[in-house]
């Protein structure tokens, strides 16, 4: 069975099948709080030991698997843990795996914990046996515009309230990192304990723990979110990310817009287009209107504006790499700016 983190704990309430269970997330705060979920319900059903594997070079998937069948010294009763992180089973580990779903040891309970599962893997035998007779929890991060939500619900959970405005800075100071969010809602109890709290005292006691990556950087300006492009840009440089990193995954949004905009004037199905460009989730809609915001002529200028980035970094022009691709940014964000200087 297949669901969401918060439709955890009903499931493990009525949960009866073989005790398999998979979390499947990057998000290190749902992940983990989903896995405690299945310890404790484990713990409850008499599984006391528990066997804990990194998937490294030393990790066997036979020796694991096939020690499953000894009998425990400690306990009766054991869960086999295996965290993968962002490793793939590959076709012959998955076909162990399978063997051993399918007549599992009537004493062992196994948790497989990942950051992702791509499409092959979700093709694979294991994991179709595993998702119909185990439970599958997908783990998946509230996006900026949900985060309030999620913490407002966090709060309450917590026996505390936030007002709207309290909710937005706080969704603004801890965006993308919820472990950040966990330990701010905490502190913020212990300071402010059976009241409502105003936006003032978070800004009074909470820091910005913002957490920032190149992608945030593109969703912010195909979202056309000029000022949040400006904040995770600046953030980037800070945190000493290097600038042909930040230039890579910009020059990829524009080519990817401009390849999407040139197939569309041929007439060829954008759902198809999206398969062919490896557009996925929430980007689809993203990149379907940046590119009819944005004139092809506009995304030329970018490319150019991308190669004289380029010849910065390489120390080939005077000019600051990091000027260029705030530039590029600002422009792929819907901000008009004056021409940047053709490459020489």
């Amino acid at each position: 069975m297949k669901l969401r983190t918060e439709q955890l704990p009903g499931a493990l309430q009525r949960f009866s099948a073989s005790p398999v269970f998979m979390v499947i997330g990057d998000e290190p705060l749902q992940s983990q709080e989903a896995a405690d979920q299945i310890r404790a319900y484990l713990r409850q059903q008499g599984f006391s030991e528990r066997d804990v594997h990194q998937s490294d070079s030393h990790f066997s998937w036979e020796t694991t698997l096939l020690g499953t069948n000894e009998l425990s010294l400690f306990a009766d009763r054991k869960i086999v843990e295996i965290r993968l992180g962002s490793h793939k089973i590959n076709k012959g580990d998955g076909q162990l795996l399978l063997t051993w779903l399918k007549d599992p040891p009537p004493d062992t309970a196994l948790l497989l914990i990942m950051e992702k599962a791509d499409a092959a893997s979700r093709k694979a035998a294991w994991f179709k046996h595993l998702e119909a007779e185990g439970l599958l929890v997908e783990v998946h991060a509230p996006d900026a515009a949900q985060l309030p939500q999620w913490l407002s619900q966090r709060a309450i959970s917590q026996g505390m309230q936030l007002n709207d405005e309290a909710l937005q800075v706080l969704a603004e100071r801890i965006e993308g990192n919820l472990l950040a969010a966990h330990q701010e809602l905490a502190k913020l109890q212990l300071l402010f304990p059976g009241t409502q709290i105003s936006a003032e005292q978070v800004i009074a006691s909470v820091s910005d723990s913002s957490r920032y990556d190149v992608f945030a950087l593109t969703e912010a300006a195909l979202s056309r979110q000029p000022e949040r492009c400006e904040k995770i840009l600046t953030a980037l440089i800070q945190e000493g990310l290097e600038a042909p990193v930040v230039l890579w995954a910009l020059t990829r949004e524009i080519r990817t817009l401009y390849n999407v905009q040139l197939a569309l004037q041929q007439g060829q199905q954008y759902d198809n287009l999206c398969q062919k460009e490896r557009i996925w989730g929430k980007r689809k809609a993203l990149v379907r209107k940046a590119s009819q915001n944005l004139a092809s002529t506009t995304l030329e200028s970018l490319l150019k504006s991308a190669a004289l980035a380029d010849h910065a970094i390489k120390g080939m022009t005077d000019q600051s790499p990091w000027l260029i691709i705030r530039q590029i940014a600002l422009k792929l964000a819907g901000v008009s700016l004056l021409p940047t200087p053709e490459v020489l």
